[in-house]
């Protein structure tokens, strides 16, 4: 009896730890061969997302899964922007080249994918990619270092972006570029985005924030599913402002406030932070996420 009240009561605080928001147990399953580097909650053979890292393509996350199951977040390659790929990196205008619309082998080469931390409650993986110009040289290595960490009804993701010049890079003047999210709305489909300074859908659009919400209601759900954005104080230009387009496309854009370089042998790093979750929006707990991550996060 005193061990089955023990197993009770060892289930019970496991439920517990679940629902107070303790990191629950994920893993990573990497297939070379596909160039996919996968990441799923314990006892769910569905993925909670997938990041594509095949040779001869730009890297994109697609599908990110709701944390409850219900409904894909992301879209790839929609007919108002065949470039976009769900969530991924890409800087319109570098060295004059396009590596935000351009996806092949032209501009990217693959250079390696692995798994840092493959089991636990936060999991990690780091890919690398050369950015070429247009003889095909090598310009920037970039690298993206992601971990992941499940908690209750919601999911964090973390990106530290690094790009080593090659040589002098300058990203230039444009509107969008770098980080950007692709969630699947079209007209007609209830959807908002919403910035921490409470500007909305268009008004948004190029505005300095320190994070910009997009919630939709995906196939499958009767409530919003969202993604939060977090731009980090570390960053330069912070806080940086937001492309925010006409299919509440979003992503932290530097080039908006005009030219910015990395000297050769130099590597620019840049951080954010995905928020994933579904239901209500709240602004104020969005801020207190912020503040968490930016203690979180150690220069």
């Amino acid at each position: 009896m005193k061990s089955l009240n023990f197993l009770l009561s060892l289930s019970l605080l496991q439920l517990l730890l679940v629902t107070n928001g303790v990191a629950q147990q994920l893993t990573i399953r990497q297939d070379a061969a596909e160039g996919t580097i996968a990441v799923y909650a314990r006892g769910n053979e569905t993925a909670l997302l997938t990041h594509h890292t095949r040779e001869g393509f730009r890297p994109y996350i697609h599908p990110i899964v709701a944390p409850d199951g219900k409904g894909v977040l992301t879209e790839y390659r929609p007919e108002h922007h065949k470039h976009q790929t769900g969530l991924y990196w890409g800087f319109t205008v570098m060295n004059e080249r396009d590596y935000f619309r351009n996806l092949d082998e032209s501009h990217w080469d693959y250079v390696g994918a692995s798994v840092l931390e493959s089991r636990g409650g936060n999991v990690a993986w780091k890919i690398t990619y050369n950015l070429l110009d247009e003889e095909g040289i090598p310009v920037l290595e970039e690298t993206q270092i992601w971990s992941m960490k499940k908690q209750g009804k919601q999911y964090v993701l973390d990106l530290e972006w690094q790009g080593k010049a090659l040589e002098t890079i300058t990203v230039g003047s444009y509107y969008a570029g770098g980080l950007f999210l692709r969630m699947p709305w079209s007209p007609g489909v209830n959807g908002e985005v919403v910035n921490s300074a409470g500007q909305r859908n268009q008004d948004a659009e190029a505005q300095r924030a320190i994070w910009t919400d997009v919630g939709v209601q995906v196939p499958g759900r009767d409530d919003l599913a969202h993604i939060a954005m977090f731009d980090h104080p570390s960053n330069r230009d912070f806080p940086l402002p937001w492309r925010v387009d006409g299919e509440l496309g979003v992503g932290p854009c530097r080039a908006i406030l005009g030219d910015w370089k990395i000297e050769k042998d130099q590597t620019e790093v840049v951080r954010h932070r995905l928020l994933v979750y579904t239901g209500t929006l709240n602004e104020d707990t969005l801020t207190d996420e912020w503040k968490k991550f930016i203690n979180e996060v150690v220069d």
